[in-house]
């Protein structure tokens, strides 16, 4: 399938990161003095015409969420825009590459996001892995200053517009916008009960939107081409280019720029195709918290509402290939692993809930599995879903739930057999070659 990139069109090209090589070669910064131009309304206006869903995670609609901000007379004070650079989440690395690439695409969509909302103080909020990437967003930060489009006047516009790069410490939890507003505050990284939602009470209490990074980048291209053509690319549950993060069992792992809804099958063949010959068994659509899709299930577009409609979600797009080897005890227990040691351990629910999943995964793939593990397992996931303040234990329970009742014959033949058939097999083929 072939498709001309857009937001990756420059990954790779020297100088793409520089203002003076967006300015040239990308209209730089032309959307966001057309925005200034134009009244919040408008762009807000137009963005929600795009039908842009937001890129991090949750996939809500970008304009709809800019339109929850309090008018001032009902909620004086001022307002933030921070940008969610903390990508965390295992198989995903796009915003990396935007970040490390094209760091002034983002910026630009943040001035134009800033105007819309009413902000004048913005925050990137950067993982605290991402050196490099932080040293480069703060030079292009600079860059942007230098040319007065940041500041106290705007592009002469009069408009206040500033943006600070906070470094986080490696927290996944601050992924989740609430956590990441409590530690960009100074606290711990734990997340806030919704609602209120941010958009009315977020950073230091004021209304406050929280943008992903590819979501802002693909902002000034609405504005510069107009919503129209942004929904000429993609499908109806999900518009405009998408950046897909594949992983794992391919001949050719890596990012791929696809217009949303791309056929996952055809993402697959895009990077290769499963590698060494082997089979496809299962394919994790969204970063490791998505339910897993058997081999069988994987003839699906990769946009919200059709894999929301298969029964998960595309979250990151983090695409994670398991070939017909892997044993789904032992990757269950890897992402679960994960989890317990990433809760902030706020709520009862996932601070007990993803020990205790790992506990018994783990239990059955070192062989000590019991009748009736199985059943605990899914209804300890089953109360971990819906009762915590964030949804980390929701991203543990899923895969526990979703790998269990698809490859439950697996898990049962490591109770029957006291120990992993994938293990004994492969020592036995090494024996005898």
């Amino acid at each position: 399938m072939s498709f001309d990139p857009i937001l990756s069109r420059r990954f790779g090209t020297p100088g793409s990161h520089t203002i003076d090589f967006y300015e040239r070669e990308d209209r730089g910064y032309q959307a966001a003095r057309k925005a200034l131009g134009m009244t919040a309304a408008q762009v807000i206006d137009e963005v929600k015409k795009s039908e842009l869903r937001g890129r991090g995670g949750a996939g809500f609609p970008c304009g709809q969420k800019w339109g929850f901000v309090p008018a001032p007379k009902d909620v004086p004070g001022p307002r933030y825009l921070v940008v969610n650079a903390d990508e965390s989440e295992p198989g995903t690395f796009k915003d990396r590459a935007l970040l490390w690439y094209t760091p002034h695409a983002m910026l630009e969509g943040a001035i134009i996001a800033a105007h819309a909302i009413g902000a004048e103080s913005c925050y990137v909020y950067i993982r605290g892995e991402f050196a490099r990437e932080a040293v480069r967003v703060g030079e292009a930060v600079r860059e942007a200053y230098a040319k007065g489009y940041f500041g106290r006047n705007v592009f002469g516009t009069g408009r206040r517009i500033e943006m600070t790069v906070h470094r986080g410490a490696g927290a996944y939890i601050c992924g989740e916008e609430t956590g990441l507003l409590s530690s960009l505050e100074g606290g711990r990284g734990y997340p806030k009960i919704k609602p209120p939602f941010p958009a009315v009470k977020g950073l230091f209490g004021q209304p406050t939107i929280v943008n992903n990074v590819e979501t802002l980048a693909c902002v000034p291209l609405i504005l510069d081409r107009g919503a129209e053509w942004f929904k000429s690319i993609g499908t109806p549950g999900g518009t405009g280019p998408k950046l897909y993060c594949v992983s794992g069992h391919v001949e050719r792992p890596g990012l791929f720029e696809f217009p949303c809804g791309v056929n996952l099958r055809a993402l697959l063949g895009a990077a290769g195709g499963v590698w060494k010959g082997r089979r496809l068994k299962a394919v994790i659509p969204g970063g490791s918290s998505a339910k897993i899709l058997r081999a069988d299930e994987t003839d699906v577009a990769m946009d919200f509402a059709s894999l929301q409609k298969a029964g998960t979600m595309l979250g990151s797009a983090g695409v994670i290939v398991l070939d017909e080897t892997t044993c789904m005890v032992n990757a269950l227990w890897n992402v679960l692993r994960f989890f317990h040691h990433e809760s902030c351990g706020q709520c009862t629910p996932c601070r007990e809930g993803t020990g205790w999943i790992e506990k018994l995964v783990g239990r059955i793939e070192r062989g000590g599995g019991k009748q009736g593990d199985l059943d605990t397992l899914l209804d300890v996931a089953a109360n971990m879903q819906g009762t915590t303040v964030c949804v980390l234990s929701d991203a543990a329970a899923w895969p526990a739930e979703s790998y269990t009742l698809k490859f439950r014959d697996e898990f049962e033949e490591h109770i029957r057999r006291k120990g992993c058939p994938f293990k004994k097999e492969s020592a036995m083929a090494g024996a005898l070659a």
